[in-house]
């Protein structure tokens, strides 16, 4: 089977063509560098992303605080990944880069704080 991608490593955009046979990648072609081909072999076989969203915070000065995952998640936990960081209450003040979440899923990736809040 043939896929169609276009990278989004950089900016350049390369228009990717991936032939996968029983769960494997044997051929890309149409990338200019490394990074596209790894790109390819990861979104055929088991894409990932990274987690952005927000986490409730007691006694900070906005109710939400923005949390990101520091590395990528593999795409079909994400919606468990969400669940899990729903039911998330921490306490006020938090700095940038501290863990949230330890370990979501067992995926050995923290979710972050990505940004600071301090307490009212």
């Amino acid at each position: 089977m043939e896929k169609e991608l276009i990278c989004v490593n950089c900016p350049v955009g390369c228009r990717l063509t991936v032939t996968v046979e029983n769960d494997t990648v044997t051929s890309v072609t149409g990338n200019s560098c490394p990074r596209g081909k790894a790109y390819a072999e990861t979104e055929c076989i088991r894409p990932a992303r990274i987690l952005t969203t927000t986490v409730r915070i007691l006694g900070g000065v906005h109710r939400v605080l923005p949390v990101i995952s520091e590395h990528d998640i593999p795409l079909d936990l994400i919606m468990d990944a969400m669940e899990a960081v729903r039911s998330v209450q921490i306490q006020a003040p938090v700095k940038v880069g501290d863990v949230i979440v330890e370990n979501i899923l067992g995926t050995g990736v923290n979710i972050v704080a990505s940004r600071s809040m301090e307490s009212v």
